[in-house]
């Protein structure tokens, strides 16, 4: 009887002692969104060492307009930069923004780093609306019909003080999301889904 009633003594600490950490539902969503994103690019980020801060210069080609800013500092994503990075990166046939997944932002922020990049990153295609997409699958047998550029997880980039071959070098060698190869066209491809390559 003195045994149960240690134990049941233990399983009220511990239960008190989540409650003292604020184990709570909105502790573990917010804290689980956050591991989300991280443990999508678990090879590429176990080899660069912690940063501070995360930045990105982009330079939308179709539009002009550039955007340098830090997206996340101290832990979190800004959101303020974020709209500025959908901005840049919208549709620019019709003027649609989409929400931009993040894990793309920190795709891009690593081969940025990975090729210790110092100029803008020229975007060719971020966000694709649905019609853009419909209109450009009809005259082009390379755009995909579920296009994950609708869903705001791809990109179409080239980084002009690096060759294409050597930028898509560094993008595969990060293992993570989709790398396709356009020399003709002189871009590559990124996206967020499962790690392959063409």
């Amino acid at each position: 009887m003195g045994g149960l009633k240690v134990l049941l003594q233990r399983v009220n600490n511990h239960n008190h002692q989540l409650t003292k950490l604020g184990a709570s539902r909105r502790f573990f969503i917010k804290t689980g969104l956050s591991a989300c994103t991280l443990l999508a690019l678990p090879a590429a980020y176990a080899r660069k060492p912690k940063t501070p801060v995360k930045q990105l210069a982009l330079l939308n080609l179709h539009t002009g307009e550039r955007v340098k800013s830090v997206y996340w500092e101290k832990g979190r994503y800004i959101p303020g930069v974020l709209r500025d990075i959908e901005k840049i990166l919208r549709d620019h046939r019709t003027g649609k923004t989409h929400a931009i997944d993040l894990r793309l932002l920190d795709i891009l922020q690593l081969l940025y780093s990975r090729m210790g990049a110092r100029k803008e990153i020229q975007v060719i295609s971020g966000y694709r609306s649905p019609e853009t997409n419909k209109m450009l699958a009809l005259h082009n047998n390379s755009v995909a019909k579920q296009s994950l550029h609708m869903q705001g997880k791809a990109i179409d980039i080239r980084l002009p003080e690096f060759s294409l071959a050597e930028l898509r070098k560094a993008a595969l060698s990060l293992k993570v999301g989709g790398v396709g190869y356009y020399p003709d066209s002189n871009f590559i491809h990124l996206d967020t889904g499962h790690v392959r390559y063409w």
